[in-house]
């Protein structure tokens, strides 16, 4: 078989723009392109675009670390965030108390960070578009 790979896919409901520049300042992402509605080479059928939605993001993609992440403000401001996490591994505990807390602003902490069975600091947290958020240092737990 191929390789094959999965990249997750956000609809932020009209927020993409403030969602990719909250992410390139909060956790170091790098944006590689953003497409608008109104710049594609074919126009959207009546009817699916939400009224206004013509100079929103139609796609984009960033990086985080490795990962790509790929994004749109979708077709109208329904969607909502639920029944995934993005994990996000960092090098260190400083690492993840300085992500943690920038993920977090805005947002809501649904578990502290705190030493884990499986990571000296490992906390989850919702950021302030809904997309939740498990952050982990590596190393040995003791």
């Amino acid at each position: 078989m191929p390789q094959m790979n999965v990249t997750p896919y956000l609809f932020f409901s009209g927020r993409c723009e403030e969602a990719i520049e909250f992410y390139r300042t909060a956790i170091g992402a790098e944006v590689e392109m953003v497409m608008r509605f109104n710049e594609s080479p074919e126009p959207m059928p009546p009817g699916v675009l939400q009224e206004g939605f013509e100079a929103k993001v139609m796609h984009s993609s960033f990086r985080v670390g490795d990962a790509m992440i790929m994004a749109s403000d979708g077709c109208d401001d329904k969607t909502v965030f639920s029944g995934f996490s993005l994990a996000l591994q960092v090098p260190t505990i400083a690492d993840a108390d300085r992500v943690f807390a920038a993920l977090a602003e805005g947002g809501q902490v649904q578990m502290p960070l705190a030493k884990t069975f499986w990571s000296p600091r490992y906390g989850m947290v919702q950021d302030k578009f809904g997309v939740s958020w498990m952050v982990m240092a590596p190393g040995e737990v003791r």
